[in-house]
């Protein structure tokens, strides 16, 4: 594997991260903030505790998997569109690169970008509410996981956008839709019982209801099953990526 071109390549998606702070960082961070105030206080306010939690603790890893799962997509997909777009592509392609070491490369920068900003939205939570963590390991293995998937989804996207208008298509149409939906801001045991089930045809839901049992213990489906239908996820994003690269799908045209 050549290393030092996976290097240059993360090296160079880091540092546009950086270049645009208030982008990548400010922006998410001033975003939670809000949540907190509208959720935790105006709703919080009615709504106690859920399931011996209060409210406004209970918001808090549905927050941060909300801001994971659009900046994942969103820092991946655009990482691979853009040379698409001004046509940089190609050299990318004829360099002596392979399709794993491009792989690696984007989708660890974006997985990156998006852990960091899930840590310091976990800190600026903090900030708000106390909160506890009774099971760090996987509270870490679930930001892992689903910070990899989605930025493999966000690179699928990025390859398969024509504009920049079908660039945001997915994450505002179907992800943040998704994810309000998933149990992020409340418990499905409140829905009814048509609904409940309903919900349960939601990815997101085994997500969020995964990385909330890594904080406190509790969740609204089995955690093996939560864990087992990202994994499924992810090896669904690799078999479209592998298929990708070996047709040369919206790559070479």
């Amino acid at each position: 594997m050549n290393l030092r071109a996976v290097w240059a390549i993360y090296k160079m998606e880091m540092a546009r991260a950086f270049r645009t702070v208030l982008q990548s960082i400010v922006s998410p961070v001033i975003s939670t903030s809000l949540y907190f105030v509208v959720f935790g206080s105006a709703i919080g306010s009615r709504i106690t505790e859920i399931d011996g939690i209060s409210y406004g603790a209970f918001i808090v890893p549905g927050l941060i998997m909300l801001s994971l799962l659009t900046q994942s997509i969103s820092n991946a997909s655009f990482a691979i569109y853009f040379p698409k777009f001004v046509g940089s592509i190609y050299e990318l392609l004829s360099a002596p690169v392979s399709y794993l070491e491009i792989i690696i490369a984007y989708v660890g920068g974006a997985a990156t970008k998006s852990i960091i900003l899930g840590l310091i939205i976990l800190g600026t939570a903090s900030l708000f509410v106390p909160l506890t963590i009774e099971h760090p390991f996987w509270m870490l293995s679930f930001l892992l996981l689903t910070s990899v998937t989605f930025s493999l989804f966000g690179f699928i996207i990025g390859i398969w956008a024509k504009s920049f208008e079908q660039l945001q298509l997915v994450p505002l149409l179907i992800i943040t839709p998704l994810t309000f939906l998933g149990g992020s801001f409340y418990s499905i045991d409140m829905l009814p019982g048509t609904w409940r089930t309903v919900t349960l045809f939601n990815p997101v839901l085994y997500l969020v209801s995964g990385f909330r049992w890594s904080f406190y213990g509790k969740s609204d489906v089995s955690i093996g099953i939560s864990l087992g239908m990202t994994v499924v996820f992810l090896l669904i994003c690799i078999a479209i990526v592998g298929w990708i690269f070996r047709t040369g799908y919206r790559l070479r045209n």
